[in-house]
């Protein structure tokens, strides 16, 4: 099948599917109108025969100069004020009937006024003026429905009409210029030359149809235009090879320039989305398959700089997704395909561009609109994402420093954007302001595994954690303080599963790694516990949590290098497995008497209680394992220590409770 009976074949099928489709919903719509025209009809009628009663009414009592029925009758007006006919009450509420009884007259007669003489004749139309005009209520009445009638027939016809005559046309042209070809009543030149012609005539045509108000169809004429332009082009080039590569993509490039402006000038994102789409069509129809990194490169970065502008002086929604999705695919489609290592500081160079030209454009429309859109929050977090990916595709591992700076100028530039974002309380500037903190903070805290192995990895975001959270307390910033948490959370789950080589005595990479972060754990609290600091009950339960985690930590790192040490000692005559369990259960003793004694101090009661829990586990170690497995002499040693400790913490507790009656009593 030839490529002209295909074409027939989609004009055709293109016309018995959608003629129906559109008469099916003609029909609908015309339906739903008989339906409501239905509905109202008793209503009308019931009105017009009211206003008619009432008209003749007013006739007669003109007309035979004598006062309306007493049912009928509206309260005459005092002698100084005008004479005006009471509005008429609406049709479907029947007037009210006035009765004479014994309730409703006082029990003195009261004198009637005087009967007002009737007005004359010509004042009647006057009169009648007031009277609510039949036509205007039914047309009132219709309005809505004649409105939303009109909006779907002017949708129908005036815009999708249109858009399917331009594809008819467009068709019409390309099988009439076909045939003109294949029969050779025109020349290369000459086809090439009418296509040029045609597509440039079209837009002062356009121009003059949107002076006359017919703007779909002015709009659907200019993309009209802008195809035949870019069809004319590429054949010229590609297919009679009439002028070279280098001026078919200039050209194009004026026309997508030319569309711009036009779209500009008429405030239509329609056709500046048209001129957006020719110019990413443009490098696929001028491509040769060859590797032109530094070309490609460049226009698309054009291309980005004028949706920049664009975004500056139109609010248009639509340029800034596209642009974006069509760049990252030219440049991992590019470079699937072509990169190699020795291009890698030209393609660095150009995925910085690219970049910076779409983490600049959301500031920009924040800076018009005040907010950033869900589309546009997308683009930041892929954007940032997206070069983040293409840095380490190039960079890891043989240049890690590299990359580390790479990414701690990524965090710089999030922390400059959202410096550059309108200032403002209300809730889009406090969330963009968010978005971009905590993009500035991932990335600082990536730079540290890129850089660091193992242990520094762990002090470093402990280090990063305190330093958040004493910053956040500074200036009262609630986020940098769960990103705190955070830090501390991602530290404790390394330590918990990351072994570190140890072998000395606490002067150690593991236990030094350990109390790094704990002092980092309890500076945390004695920051958040300082005068002028507060914080919620959440984040204080936030900072209990962490004084539990640092003590944790703490009596872990003491019992690895306890057990290590008591397993590297000399056999002298001791079981080494009996020494390391009651050296542990001393330990953890001592520390429970260490806690309660700073808990009593400082009257703290969370420590304390922490004191109490860790004795508890103490407690049921001695009389479970000890028990069971350590031999004589060690369990006499065992609970004879834990005996001691008890009977002076219960002494403790015991005297504290008799000062407390004692003060109770005086």
């Amino acid at each position: 099948m030839n490529s002209g009976a295909m074409m027939f074949g989609l004009l055709a099928f293109a016309i018995v599917i959608g003629v129906p489709v559109l008469a099916i919903v003609a029909m609908a719509r015309v339906g739903t109108l008989k339906r409501r025209l239905d509905d109202e009809a008793p209503q009308l009628i019931a009105r017009i025969y009211g206003l008619e009663k009432r008209v003749s009414q007013l006739e007669q009592a003109l007309g035979a100069a004598t006062p309306l029925p007493e049912t009928d009758r509206a309260p005459q007006p005092s002698a100084a004020a005008p004479s005006v006919i009471a509005p008429l009450a609406p049709p479907d509420i029947a007037p009210p009937v006035v009765t004479k009884t014994s309730e409703s007259w006082p029990m003195a007669p009261m004198p009637r006024p005087p009967v007002s003489v009737p007005p004359p004749i010509a004042a009647i139309p006057n009169k009648l003026q007031k009277l609510p005009d039949l036509a205007t209520s039914r047309s009132a009445s219709m309005s809505p429905i004649r409105e939303r009638n009109e909006n779907f027939e002017a949708l129908v016809a005036g815009r999708w009409l249109n858009y399917v005559g331009i594809l008819a046309l467009l068709f019409a042209v390309t099988f009439f210029l076909k045939y003109a070809f294949d029969n050779d009543w025109v020349g290369p030149r000459g086809r090439v030359g009418i296509g040029l012609l045609l597509g440039s005539a079209l837009y002062p045509w356009s121009q003059r149809l949107l002076s006359k108000g017919y703007k779909y169809f002015s709009e659907g004429i200019a993309a009209l235009g802008t195809a035949t332009l870019y069809l004319s082009l590429w054949a010229g080039w590609h297919y009679y090879a009439i002028f070279p590569q280098s001026m078919a993509f200039a050209l194009m490039i004026l026309v997508t320039a030319a569309t711009f402006v036009v779209a500009v000038g008429r405030n239509s994102e329609r056709i500046a989305l048209l001129a957006q789409i020719g110019g990413l069509i443009t490098p696929v129809l001028v491509s040769t398959g060859e590797n032109h990194e530094v070309a490609l490169f460049t226009y698309l970065a054009i291309l980005g700089a004028a949706v920049l502008g664009l975004a500056w002086v139109r609010v248009w929604h639509w340029l800034l997704p596209v642009q974006f999705a069509a760049t990252l695919f030219f440049f991992w489609g590019w470079y699937e395909e072509f990169y190699n290592q020795t291009e890698l500081g030209v393609t660095v160079l150009y995925a910085t561009i690219f970049f910076v030209l779409f983490a600049v454009i959301p500031v920009v429309r924040s800076w018009r609109e005040g907010k950033l859109e869900g589309l546009e929050i997308t683009i930041v977090v892929v954007n940032a994402g997206a070069y983040l990916t293409a840095l380490y595709e190039m960079l890891w591992p043989q240049d890690r420093w590299t990359l580390t700076i790479a990414v701690v100028a990524l965090a710089a530039a999030h922390v400059g954007a959202e410096r550059l974002l309108p200032a403002g309380r209300e809730v889009h500037a406090r969330a963009m302001r968010i978005l971009y903190g905590g993009m500035a903070l991932t990335f600082a805290t990536l730079a540290i595994p890129i850089r660091c192995d193992g242990r520094w990895i762990t002090i470093a975001w402990a280090v990063e954690g305190v330093i958040l959270i004493w910053s956040g307390l500074q200036i009262k910033f609630p986020l940098m303080r769960w990103a705190g948490f955070l830090l501390f959370a991602m530290v404790t789950g390394r330590l918990a599963v990351i072994s570190i080589p140890a072998d000395t005595f606490l002067w150690n990479e593991r236990f030094v790694t350990f109390s790094v972060a704990v002092a980092c754990f309890f500076a945390a609290c004695y920051f958040a516990s300082k005068p002028g600091d507060a914080v919620g009950h959440e984040e204080g339960l936030m900072y209990v949590a962490t004084a539990i985690a640092a003590n944790v930590l703490l009596i872990a790192a003491l019992s690895l290098e306890v057990w290590d040490v008591f397993g590297r000692m000399p056999s002298l005559g001791i079981d080494k497995g009996h020494a390391q369990e009651l050296a542990l259960s001393s330990l953890w003793l001592v520390y429970a008497l260490v806690l309660l004694a700073v808990g009593a101090l400082k009257k703290l009661a969370v420590v304390r209680w922490q004191a109490l829990t860790l004795l508890g586990v103490v407690i049921v170690k001695v009389f479970v394992f000890d028990l069971s497995f350590l031999e004589k002499f060690y369990r006499i040693v065992s609970f004879s220590l834990l005996g001691l400790a008890l009977l002076l913490i219960s002494f403790y507790y015991q005297r504290q409770l008799a000062g407390r009656g004692a003060e109770n009593k005086s």
